[in-house]
């Protein structure tokens, strides 16, 4: 004779470890998009900064040295 309250025990607890499973795994990868998400966000706002700080140093008259990343100040003017 078959045990079925055995059987059926096994199934729902199989089910259950498996319901574990996928919240644990579902949790790691919120975890990561939210991380990755956070990373972008940061290299926006970083690139945001820059682009200002290049606008203001030309609408100031300055050269930005590309090289040191920064605004080397108003240019004099040479005479030839």
């Amino acid at each position: 004779m078959v045990d079925w309250p055995k059987i059926l025990g096994g199934v729902l607890v199989l089910a259950a470890v498996t319901w574990v499973i996928v919240e644990i795994r579902e949790d790691g990868a919120r975890s990561e998009r939210t991380a990755i998400e956070r990373q972008n966000n940061e290299a926006a706002n970083r690139a945001h900064a820059k682009r200002t700080d290049y606008d203001s140093c030309l609408s100031a008259g300055g050269l930005w040295n590309f090289g040191a990343g920064e605004c080397d100040g108003p240019q004099k003017h040479r005479r030839n």
